[in-house]
């Protein structure tokens, strides 16, 4: 069953909520929780009314309430902005919708790297005290994996963050803005480093399928329109990467595993054969 579902190194390690679920006998609480996130398996997925995204063939969409639900499962901080969540039926990796309305973002910012990852290093430990109030675990900013990028065609600016937990375990987040008239998307990544190359295609691919929706591009902007009081260097910047970093489902599950002890291992594997068995159902795959 683990290797049909592909639980290697999907993140950070946010098993433990499930842990404690399998140690306290309640199991099908963690499995009702899921349940009732709605999936959807075609067509186009809805970002409330600001934009959508197409649904490809062998993936599922989840709006707002689901992907509530499936932060909170995966522990991580849950606020106002996310829209929606995409994912391989696998669901070995995943990608986050969310949106900012922050007005129209000038492009005319110069990146500096360097600079920007010594202000997001700088920013840790004030973030990770915030995270630590929320019972969420520490994150580190580690270094760029990928260096911040603007594409003036598409108006997205693009980089990827490598972060690690206060076990040395790694993640890295994969960051798309996408710049439009009334703020900005942001779409995440969330897989871990070595699936990072060989996932990337099929993300950028999916991206392709978003688009704003009338009234919301960059490219409708006018005169007295909100505009955004800085730039796209303060965009990478953001909040303070621990606390906007997401983590994934169950990365160093084998690690986890192994100091559990057998009777850990079968309750985490019941509550996931249980999770998997009802996805299934819901598409008729095997």
């Amino acid at each position: 069953m683990i290797s049909q579902l592909k639980l290697l190194a999907i993140g950070l390690a946010a098993v433990s909520p499930f842990l404690s679920l399998a140690q306290d006998e309640e199991m099908s609480e963690a499995q009702k929780r899921f349940m009732q996130i709605e999936w959807q398996s075609e067509g186009e997925g809805k970002l409330r009314r600001i934009a959508k995204v197409d649904i490809p063939e062998g993936y599922i969409f989840t709006e707002r309430k689901g992907t509530e639900i499936y932060l909170e499962l995966t522990g991580n901080l849950v606020g106002e902005s996310e829209m929606g969540i995409i994912a391989p039926e696998e669901m070995e990796w995943w990608a986050l919708f969310e949106f900012d309305e922050i007005g129209y973002v000038k492009d005319d910012d110069e990146i500096e790297p360097d600079k920007l990852l010594k202000q997001m290093m700088d920013r840790d430990k004030a973030a990770n005290e915030y995270r630590e109030s929320q019972g969420l675990s520490p994150l580190w900013v580690d270094g760029w994996e990928r260096e911040p990028f603007y594409n003036t065609e598409t108006n997205n600016l693009e980089w990827a963050l490598r972060l690690r937990d206060g076990e040395g375990n790694y993640i890295v987040n994969y960051q798309t803005k996408i710049l439009g008239r009334k703020g900005v998307t942001e779409a995440i990544l969330i897989c871990s480093p070595d699936q990072l190359d060989d996932v990337l295609p099929d993300y950028k691919e999916m991206l392709d399928g978003f688009g704003y929706t009338t009234g919301n591009k960059y490219s409708e902007f006018k005169d007295g329109d909100k505009v955004a009081k800085y730039g796209l260097a303060a965009l990478v910047v953001g909040g303070g990467a621990a606390v906007a970093a997401k983590t994934g489902l169950l990365a160093g599950l084998f690690k986890v595993l192994a100091k559990g002890g057998k009777a850990v291992i079968i309750g985490v594997i019941a509550v996931f054969a249980g999770i998997w068995t009802g996805v299934k159902r819901i598409f008729g795959r095997h």
